[in-house]
C-alpha cells in the first residue's frame, strides 16, 4: 500500500475561474494603489489602470483578429507593460506562451514553431530578433511592440487606449489553457508545459497560504517573468494580495541593492546566485537592508551554508527554501513567512491540497522504504495538463495514478519538512535556469571537428551547477575548449552556454548506449 504524504494545512480544491479574474478580483477596491513600480524609473501604474488597461488591450487584441485558445507569444524583460499584456491576452481567451528576453533566433523560432503560435509581443530591443524567429517558424500573422510604433508594427501603448469592444469570453478553466511556458522536464528538449487556467490559479491559492504580502506592501520582483517562479510568486501572487510589485528589467546589484533601500522591502523572493551576492560581495556592505524580514530562494538547490552565511550578514534568523518545477504551476512545498521553525536545508512543507509520494529508486512504482530517500512523485491540482503535442512525453511523467514524477530524489523528515537530496533527472540548474543536456548535445555533434559528445552539470568554485561539455575530437582535428564555448554560444541563450570543456578518447555509454552521465561527473578533472 502506497505512503502518501499530504499537507497539514486545510484542503484546497480547485479554483475554476480564469487567472485574470483569480488575480484582479479586487481591482476596483485597490483603486488608485500603485500595483506597479518601474524600479529604474519610479513610473506607478494603479490597480485601476493595470485593469482598465488589460481590458483595453484585450479588445484591442479581440479586434486584430486573436481569438480563444490562440498562443500569443509574449517575448520581453520584466516591465511595467508585461503584466498589462500578459492579462490582456488572458482576456482576450489567448494563451501566452513566455519567451526569454535572452532567447536567439532558433531558439524563438522552435518555440513559436512547436506552440503553433500566431502572435507576438515583444520589444524594441528584440524586435530583429522576433522578426526572423517569425520568419523561421511560419504561421506568425502580427508582431506587436511594447513601445512606440515602429517599422509598421502595432504599438501596445496606443491599443491599450482602444475604444472597441472587451470581448466576452466563455471560460472552461480547467480545460483552457492560461499559460504554455517551455521546460524540458527532465531531459530532453524543451515542450510545451500546458497549464490551465484552473493549474495556475489554484497554485495561488496554495502559495498565498504561505506568502502571505500585506496590502500596499512593496514587492521587489527581479527575477524573469518569464519564468514560472517569477510570473507566479513575483507577479501573480502578490498582484491578488494588493502589494505593489517594484519591476526590475534585468539583475544589477547595485539596482538591486537600491530598490530594497528605497521601496524598504521586507520579502525577497530570489535564486541561489543572488542569495551569494547577498552573503558575499563586498557592495553590500554599507548598504541599509534592515527592511529584510524574510529571504526565501528556490528555482535551484541552495546550498546551507551558502544561506546561513547571508541569514548572518543581513542580521535575519534563516534564509530559507522552496521546491517546484514548471509542470507543477509551479509550487509544491514552501518554508512559511514568518515562520521560524523550519530547520536548516528543508525546501519546506507541502502546500494545501498537494499529496507527494517517495518511489524506489530500484523498484519503480514502488514506494521507498520507511525514512529513506526516494523520487518525489507529485498528485494535486496543480499538476500540468500534459505537454503538449506529446502525449509520450506525458505518459513518462504523469502515470495512470495521476503521480508526476519529478525527477528529484528526496526525503522526508518525522514533522513534515522535505528535503531534496538528490537528481535522477538528467537536467542541469545553472544559476535556477533549466539547461537540458540533450539540446546541447545536438548543438555540439553539429559540428564538423565534434565527433562525439555529451553535457554533464558539474559544480564550479562558488557552488553553482554549470553545463561542462564532454567532447571527443575527430581524427586530425584540434579543436580547442574556447572553439567549442565559442561555438555553442553563438546557438543558445547566455544561460544555457558550456562554461566547461573536457576532451576524452570516448563518451561513456551503457550497453543500450545512454550516456553514463554519473560516470562522467564523478571522474572531475
Amino acid at each position: 500500500m502506497s505512503v502518501i504524504f499530504t499537507s497539514e494545512h486545510p484542503h484546497i480544491g480547485l479554483i475554476e475561474a480564469p487567472v485574470h479574474q483569480v488575480v484582479l478580483r479586487r481591482a476596483a477596491e485597490f483603486g488608485d494603489r500603485p500595483a506597479l513600480i518601474d524600479g529604474l524609473t519610479g513610473e506607478v501604474t494603479t490597480y485601476r489602470q493595470l485593469d482598465q488597461r488589460s481590458r483595453r488591450l484585450a479588445a484591442a487584441f479581440a479586434a486584430a483578429g486573436v481569438r480563444k485558445g490562440d498562443v500569443v507569444a509574449l517575448h520581453s524583460p520584466n516591465s511595467v507593460l508585461y503584466p498589462v499584456v500578459f492579462y490582456g491576452v488572458l482576456r482576450a481567451g489567448a494563451v501566452v506562451t513566455p519567451v526569454s528576453a535572452q532567447a536567439t533566433v532558433p531558439e524563438m523560432a522552435g518555440q513559436l514553431a512547436d506552440s503553433r503560435c500566431r502572435w507576438v509581443v515583444t520589444v524594441p530591443a528584440g524586435l530583429g530578433v522576433a522578426q526572423e524567429a517569425a520568419k523561421r517558424a511560419g504561421g506568425v500573422e502580427e508582431i506587436f511592440l511594447c513601445g512606440p510604433e515602429q517599422d509598421g508594427r502595432p504599438s501596445i501603448l496606443d491599443m491599450q487606449r482602444s475604444t472597441a469592444p472587451e470581448p466576452f469570453i466563455v471560460f472552461d478553466a480547467r480545460e483552457d489553457l492560461a499559460v504554455l511556458p517551455y521546460s524540458s522536464g527532465t531531459t530532453g528538449a524543451p515542450k510545451g508545459v500546458m497549464l490551465s487556467h484552473s493549474n495556475v490559479a489554484t497554485n495561488l491559492i496554495q502559495i498565498e497560504a504561505f506568502l502571505p504580502s500585506r496590502v500596499g506592501e512593496p514587492l521587489l520582483a527581479v527575477l524573469p517573468f518569464s519564468h514560472i517562479y517569477g510570473l507566479t510568486v513575483l507577479l501573480n501572487t502578490p498582484l491578488r494580495m494588493g502589494a505593489t510589485v517594484v519591476v526590475l528589467p534585468r539583475f544589477d546589484l547595485a539596482e538591486f541593492l537600491t530598490a530594497i533601500e528605497r521601496y524598504r522591502i521586507a520579502s525577497l523572493y530570489v535564486a541561489p546566485p543572488i542569495v551569494l551576492m547577498l552573503a558575499k560581495h563586498p557592495a553590500v556592505d554599507g548598504r541599509d537592508l534592515s527592511s529584510l524580514e524574510f529571504v526565501l530562494s528556490a528555482a535551484a538547490p541552495l546550498d546551507a551554508g551558502l544561506a546561513e552565511a547571508c541569514a548572518r550578514r543581513l542580521g535575519l534568523p534563516s534564509v530559507v527554501q522552496g521546491y517546484g518545477m514548471t509542470e507543477l504551476s509551479p509550487g509544491v512545498s514552501l518554508c512559511p513567512r514568518g515562520g521560524t521553525d523550519a530547520p536548516a536545508g528543508t525546501v519546506g512543507r507541502l502546500l494545501p491540497g498537494t499529496e507527494l509520494r517517495l518511489l524506489d529508486l530500484a523498484a519503480p512504482g514502488r514506494d521507498a522504504a520507511a525514512g529513506a530517500p526516494g523520487e518525489i512523485a507529485i498528485r494535486g491540482p496543480q499538476v500540468m495538463k500534459g505537454y503538449l503535442g506529446r502525449s509520450g512525453d506525458t505518459a513518462a511523467m504523469i502515470d495512470e495514478g495521476g503521480w508526476l514524477h519529478t525527477g528529484d530524489v528526496g526525503r522526508m523528515d518525522g514533522d513534515g519538512w522535505l528535503y531534496i537530496v538528490d537528481r535522477v533527472k538528467e537536467l542541469i540548474k545553472y544559476k535556477g535556469y533549466p539547461v537540458p543536456p540533450a539540446e546541447l548535445e545536438a548543438l555540439l555533434l553539429a559540428h564538423e571537428a565534434i565527433a562525439d559528445a555529451a553535457v554533464v552539470g558539474v559544480y564550479d568554485a562558488e557552488g553553482n551547477e554549470v553545463p561542462r561539455a564532454v567532447v571527443v575530437r575527430r581524427p586530425g582535428s584540434e579543436l580547442d575548449e574556447d572553439e567549442v564555448m565559442a561555438y555553442v554560444a553563438g546557438l543558445v541563450a547566455p544561460y544555457k552556454r558550456v562554461r566547461q570543456v573536457r576532451f576524452v578518447e570516448a563518451v561513456p555509454r551503457s550497453a543500450s548506449g545512454k550516456i553514463l552521465r554519473r560516470e562522467l561527473r564523478d571522474a572531475g578533472d
